[in-house]
């Protein structure tokens, strides 16, 4: 049975676990924060950990990323995507109103994760403006907290799957600001993953992830490594600057190919950049699995 580092239960992490699994049995550890999610994979606690990358409104996780680059070195063996559906979550008999609806005015405050909390700012700005926003480790943490504070007009953006596991009731749906809200996950791990992924609207497609770091004093440069991949036509569907954290104004260049690392023509573009004088550090080839028409709702 595979093990699985992951955050909190009832967070959109733990959801997507379940998303991508489906009914194989797996035993899933959870973690409060980031940093113990990639230690217990680093440490060979878990077979692997799950990192959310990327997301629709907020993009890069760049926190994950730095560990990824700087803190471990645990290559990516298989992404997918996973629409996050965050919900407003409390008591509702602490919120209803005379009419028998939910009065926001009642709301003294929302918990949740910094980014789970970006993607409603219209929703809780044009419901609750007077309420005070705290933002904690995860949107689990949130509900928990929530929980735990009873009759004091707290609520936490969260998913359905963390109000069901704490008891709570959703007081507003799907609250996010776009409808096309998706994550984009990491399995990280040592070994490669084996497993057939079956999910209905599923596709998949080659990927790999690099880190190019320029030569200093080389006007062109990036121009030169670009050019690599174009006349190749090899498609970079991101590509994104990164500091090094050496020394001011030294940056990295995180870049997804979608092509796999054995092919000839990524492998012929790679020596092309070192022989430029780059250095390319390669962050993991793998399956890329994008879920289109997804249907949101979750296996509890």
């Amino acid at each position: 049975m595979k093990r699985i580092a992951l955050l909190p239960e009832g967070s959109v992490s733990h959801e997507a676990v379940l998303h991508l699994f489906g009914d194989e049995p797996v035993e899933l550890h959870h973690f409060k924060q980031i940093s113990d999610v990639f230690l217990a994979t680093a440490n060979g606690k878990t077979d692997y950990s799950v990192i959310p990358m990327e997301n629709t409104i907020e993009g890069s996780v760049s926190l994950h990323m730095d560990w990824l680059v700087h803190e471990v070195d645990i290559p990516m063996q298989i992404e997918w995507v996973y629409p996050s559906m965050q919900n407003l979550i409390g008591k509702r008999e602490e919120f209803v109103g005379s009419t028998g609806d939910i009065d926001y005015s009642k709301i003294g405050k929302v918990l949740s994760h910094p980014v789970a909390m970006a993607q409603c700012l219209q929703f809780i700005r044009s419901r609750m403006p007077n309420a005070e926003l705290e933002h904690v480790g995860s949107t689990s943490e949130a509900v928990e907290l929530v929980k735990k504070h009873p009759d004091e007009g707290w609520t936490a953006v969260g998913t359905a799957l963390g109000a069901k596991r704490h008891g709570l009731d959703i007081l507003a749906d799907k609250v996010t600001d776009h409808d096309n809200n998706y994550t984009r996950f990491a399995l990280i791990g040592p070994k490669p993953f084996n497993q057939q992924v079956k999910i209905s609207g599923g596709r998949s497609e080659a990927k790999t992830s690099i880190l190019v770091t320029l030569p200093e004093n080389f006007p062109g440069a990036l121009h030169q490594v670009l050019s690599a991949f174009a006349w190749r036509k090899l498609n970079l569907s991101r590509i994104e600057s990164r500091p090094t954290k050496k020394r001011l104004g030294n940056y990295y260049f995180y870049m997804d190919v979608l092509e796999s690392l054995d092919s000839v023509l990524l492998s012929s573009a790679i020596k092309e950049i070192e022989a430029l004088g780059c250095h390319v550090r390669a962050l993991g080839s793998y399956p890329s699995y994008t879920f289109e028409g997804t249907k949101t709702e979750v296996r509890y």
